[in-house]
């Protein structure tokens, strides 16, 4: 989905400035620009962004791709889902159990409906985990 990258938790204005003076304008291109480790290194020695933000920034993005969950980002974000690794990893009725008791019946999301987010979970997990630092010998 769509969103402009206002709508990104913990974004500041700053960001938002240095990521739209390198074209990027709405949540999906930053998706697509900085779903790789190597992008996300490019990106950052471009805007002066961490990487490790913008991985932050890119989980976020990945899961308002998942359709029929926008509404409900927030309150997974705070049962501790921030990626797609996260949410996949989830039992849909222990996860609607906890939707339940934080929102209440009403206006709670159906078990099909979380059922269906995991299922999205792997086609659109599509953000590369970043590679570990190699230790450089240093020569004496």
């Amino acid at each position: 989905m769509y969103r402009t990258l206002e709508y990104l938790n913990g974004i500041s204005d700053s960001d938002v400035q240095r990521l739209r003076a390198v074209g990027i304008r709405h949540t999906n291109q930053l998706l697509h620009r900085a779903s790789l480790d190597i992008d996300r290194k490019r990106l950052s020695k471009k805007t002066g962004i961490t990487k490790e933000r913008l991985l932050e920034f890119v989980h976020q993005c990945t899961l308002l791709e998942v359709s029929g969950m926008d509404r409900w980002i927030p309150l997974v974000r705070r049962l501790g889902i921030h990626s797609m690794q996260d949410l996949r990893a989830q039992d849909a009725n222990t996860l609607h159990a906890e939707l339940l008791e934080a929102i209440g019946l009403a206006g709670a999301p159906g078990v099909t409906d979380v059922q269906y987010w995991i299922s999205q979970a792997t086609a659109l997990d599509i953000v590369e985990s970043p590679e570990p630092e190699r230790e450089i010998p240093v020569i004496k």
